[in-house]
Parts: C-alpha cells; sequence; structure tokens
C-alpha cells in the first residue's frame, strides 16, 4: 500500500512539474521564441565569418602563390614588372612583392627604383620581410658608398636585435662598410667579435679571413 501511494504521489509530481514548465513556456511564450531567434542569428553569422575567412585565406594564398611565380619570372620576362606591381597592392602579401621588386631593380643595376620599392616595406611590422629589406637597403648604401647610412642603418638593427633576423650579417655588413669607409680598427674589431661570436656560420668564417686580411695590413 506504501509503495503505491510513494508512486502515486512521484506520478503527482512529476506531473505537477511538467504543468509548471509548459505554464512558464505559456507565460514566456515571447520571450523564448526571441531567445531562440537570437541564437540562431549567432550561430548564423558565426557560420558566415568561417566562412568569409576561408575565402579570405584561399584568396591571400592564391595572390602569394602569384607574387612568387611572377617574380621567378621576372629575369627571362623583365616586362612582368608591371604585374607583380599590380599584384602587390596594398594586400597581406605586398611586403613580399616589394621586397621581390628590390631585389629584381638591384639586379638590373637600378638602385634608386630598388629603394623605392623597398620604402614601402614600412617599420609598422618589424618582421623578417621588414628586417631583409633593411639589409638590403643597408647593402646599397654600401653600394653607393654612402656608408656612414650603412653604418647608422645596422647599428639600430644592431640595438634592436631582432629574434626574426640574425645578428651576424648585421654585424658583418657594419664592419664591410667601416672598412671601406677606410676606418679599418673598427672594422677589425667588428670582424674579431663576429669571429668569436658566430664562429660556425658563414659570415663568421668569412670574418677569420677578414681578421687576417687586416691584421696583415698593419
Amino acid at each position: 500500500m506504501k509503495k503505491k501511494v510513494r508512486k502515486q504521489l512521484k506520478e503527482d509530481e512529476f506531473v505537477h512539474t511538467i504543468q509548471k514548465v509548459i505554464d512558464f513556456a505559456k507565460k514566456r511564450y515571447r520571450e523564448l521564441i526571441i531567445g531562440i531567434v537570437a541564437v540562431c542569428i549567432i550561430l548564423l553569422t558565426v557560420v558566415v565569418i568561417k566562412a568569409i575567412q576561408r575565402q579570405s585565406v584561399k584568396k591571400e594564398s592564391r595572390i602569394l602563390g602569384q607574387i612568387l611565380e611572377t617574380s621567378t619570372q621576372l629575369e627571362e620576362s623583365p616586362e612582368k614588372v608591371a604585374e607583380l606591381e599590380q599584384l602587390a597592392g596594398d594586400g597581406k602579401f605586398s611586403r613580399v612583392a616589394y621586397l621581390k621588386l628590390a631585389s629584381f631593380w638591384i639586379e638590373q643595376g637600378d638602385t634608386e627604383k630598388a629603394k623605392s620599392s623597398l620604402a614601402k616595406i614600412t617599420d609598422k611590422r618589424k618582421d623578417l620581410t621588414y628586417y631583409q629589406a633593411q639589409d638590403m637597403l643597408g647593402q646599397i648604401y654600401i653600394e653607393n658608398k654612402e656608408f656612414d647610412k650603412a653604418i647608422e642603418l645596422y647599428k639600430e638593427i644592431e640595438k634592436e636585435n631582432p629574434e626574426d633576423y640574425a645578428l651576424d650579417p648585421i654585424l658583418f655588413r657594419q664592419a664591410q662598410a667601416y672598412e671601406q669607409k677606410g676606418e679599418l680598427d673598427v672594422a677589425l674589431e667588428l670582424y674579431k667579435r663576429i669571429q668569436d661570436e658566430f664562429s660556425q656560420t658563414f659570415y663568421g668564417i668569412d670574418a677569420s679571413q677578414k681578421v687576417k686580411e687586416l691584421e696583415e695590413k698593419k
């Protein structure tokens, strides 16, 4: 008898709970519908954003591929410079395009156009491409015998000591600028530093040879 009573009480409690839920739903019907619609809108927005992002990544990847492909064709087809300039634009990979253009103009012996391309790679984002551009600009200064500008540029990079760019080529070219400027003692000290700190690198080996050459001149 007691079991039947307990069972009946549980059934009544369940029915009562269900009825409360139904009554609440009836009273809050409008709010519930608005909430469901809001959730659906949020989910739809997320789906749309994800789709746009995927399309954007595909587009950027395609543009990067075109930039790299066009840059490899410049030597045999110089007329593709205009195409590469158009691809550069102001997109995510524009800096890569301008770096490739600068490299092409250096090979053509037109350092002014090379500097113009490098100027498009600003310091808003100091990444690997930025420091490659700065290094390239420093080499142009050395080639044009603008040694003080080269030294100032390389000292600034040395001061920043970027994680994205090795320091040994920066120090080596700084030493080259001093050497060609005629300040052999300063150049020798830099070459010795490179020899000691980067002994196993390409520039460390070259620096060792430079140390021998400059010490023989004394």
